[in-house]
């Protein structure tokens, strides 16, 4: 085997295990969560002393994560994790409000501690509001894995780069794709298998928004294609399962799909 291949292989792998794995970011995360909202975590407190020593050894955790991932070359990483946590509360409220949303949107929902511990909408939107709030302090690495990881975990794929309003729901989720530069309103709910895509994925659109914007109060079935940067879904419009968009839809509009669907009776099927 040719030398300078292996040598070229064995500098890769130097680089690569310096940097943590997605899991241990993932646990970072997951134990930011579960501060959060206990209903989530099987950690116990017994002071609130704990959990604000709790906090400290989690911003010291992520000071070592961004010098690890040399997130900023040019950035002070123990103040993007002192922004970072400053932040919390109003993270906090945003989740609280999003939880609500997957509650009161969801008729088969009992009450939000169900919500947080089972609904994997929950979860997919927590990791996103970490990793856009991170991606916001010019940390590029970090946010792709935990959105990737929620991903793998729940089959809801959001980027840390898309801008999404308070009261977000996800109902069911599976197969859930939100694009880079979508921008989501508030109280907007999203069914099963719905996608807000790009019309074109060539590389030089890269910086340029090529996704769609949903505006306040949309609700989009399941299994909806909505693709385009200047594609705007107006202010409480509803639009239906299967539908394939790439125009503008007004205020107030409702778009559905009309398949055509026949039932032959046949007397002699066997039972």
């Amino acid at each position: 085997m040719n030398k300078d291949f292996i040598k070229t292989l064995f500098d890769r792998q130097q680089r690569a295990q310096a940097i943590p794995t997605n899991q241990s970011i993932a646990d970072w995360a997951l134990e930011i969560i579960g501060l959060m909202f206990p209903e989530a975590s099987d950690k116990i407190f017994n002071s609130d002393e704990e959990i604000s020593q709790e906090f400290t050894n989690l911003q010291h955790q992520l000071n070592n994560l961004l010098d690890a991932t040399q997130a900023c070359k040019d950035c002070n990483n123990d103040i993007i994790a002192a922004q970072f946590f400053d932040d919390i509360p109003n993270l906090y409220q945003k989740l609280k409000k999003d939880v609500t949303a997957l509650n009161d949107g969801d008729p088969a929902a009992n009450n939000e501690f169900e919500v947080i511990r089972t609904y994997p909408g929950f979860w997919a939107i927590a990791f996103y509001r970490i990793a856009h709030q991170l991606l916001k302090l010019n940390t590029p690495l970090i946010p792709r894995i935990l959105t990737e990881f929620a991903h793998s975990k729940t089959g809801i794929d959001i980027h840390p780069g898309a801008q999404i309003g308070d009261y977000f729901c996800i109902d069911h989720g599976t197969g859930i794709v939100i694009g880079e530069t979508a921008i989501i309103g508030k109280n907007v709910k999203l069914y099963q298998g719905v996608t807000l895509g790009a019309l074109s994925v060539s590389k030089n659109l890269a910086g340029v928004k090529r996704h769609p914007t949903v505006e306040d109060g949309v609700v989009i079935y399941s299994n909806a294609t909505i693709l385009g940067g200047e594609t705007t879904l107006g202010q409480n419009s509803i639009i239906g399962g299967n539908v394939w968009l790439t125009k503008s839809v007004p205020s107030n509009a409702t778009v559905y799909h009309t398949p055509s669907i026949k039932v032959i009776e046949n007397s002699n099927h066997p039972i």
